[in-house]
């Protein structure tokens, strides 16, 4: 099968073309888990296809993350980050629906892969990216497909029609990060826009017509309830991922979040560089 992109301009509900590998591959071995609980955070390194992160945390010499995502088939050390998640979490189960927006280079594409299970559990993994992302061989199959499109205005409708007969997606993983700029306040605004973007369309304009906070969204007036596209493409009883970087912006994703989920949390991976600023908004369990 070979491995291509979707491109936005051939989109249409009925008629995606899906994106995988020919099989999928067993699941991390528990004794690597057991590893990455133990391990503190890694050193930074070069050319690992963590994208933003590395240029915000500089380079340094190949860690442990690093190594066994290039012996584990991994393409990007960030595949330990979700798998932390998974194991702390339980995010994905068999079957689950999965949107990872942002999702070059695939890492979290195989991770979430490996956690539907069997092929006979069903399940789907689509992630959006701005580059055409090609499916990794390893540890993906023909439930991965992946979108080349612009989340900041790619409609909510277009995106839950890729889901399973259109009814949304279980989880929704977002590793977005912005071209950065060296500038902190820059960057970390920048990195909050997209992460409002992210929870938007998730959860949808209407469900955050209740907020009321200094966070806008792409510069713009706060959603309303009366948006033509209000409606979020996260399942009730599914659970979001964001990535961010500290800030005050970012500790407020906590109180707009707190009404619509049952559970939030913050994460700082052990696999995250010890000089980056990223960290994790785990939301859990969407409250219909």
């Amino acid at each position: 099968m070979s491995l291509e992109c979707i491109d936005l301009s051939t989109f249409s509900p009925g008629g995606l073309r899906l994106v995988g590998a020919a099989r999928l591959l067993e699941a991390t071995p528990p004794t690597l888990l057991h590893q990455l609980r133990r391990l503190r955070r890694a050193p930074r390194l070069p050319g690992d296809g963590d994208r933003g992160e590395r240029a915000m945390a500089g380079a340094g010499a190949p860690d442990f993350f690093y190594r066994e995502a290039q012996r584990l088939g991994y393409v990007a050390r960030s595949a330990f980050k979700l798998l932390q998640m998974q194991n702390k979490y339980k995010l994905i189960t068999a079957g689950s629906s999965v949107l990872d927006l942002g999702c070059a280079p695939g890492a979290w594409l195989q991770v979430a892969c490996q956690n539907l299970g069997p092929l006979k559990n069903g399940g789907s993994v689509v992630g959006i990216d701005l580059k055409k992302v090609k499916v990794p061989t390893m540890h993906c199959d023909a439930r991965v497909q992946t979108v080349c499109a612009d989340v900041r205005n790619f409609p909510k409708h277009q995106i839950k029609a890729l889901s399973p007969k259109q009814r949304g997606f279980s989880v929704v993983l977002s590793d977005m990060c912005p071209s950065v700029s060296g500038i902190t306040t820059t960057d970390a605004a920048l990195s909050t826009e997209l992460g409002m973007r992210a929870l938007e369309v998730a959860v949808g304009s209407s469900a955050l017509g209740h907020m009321n906070s200094n966070i806008q969204m792409d510069g713009q007036s706060k959603p309303s309830a009366c948006a033509p596209d209000d409606k979020g493409v996260l399942r009730p009883g599914g659970h979001l991922v964001i990535k961010l970087l500290e800030s005050e912006d970012a500790q407020e994703f906590r109180r707009i979040c707190s009404p619509l989920f049952r559970k939030t949390s913050w994460l700082r991976p052990k696999a995250t560089r010890s000089s980056s600023r990223e960290i994790y908004f785990i939301c859990q369990s969407l409250l219909s």
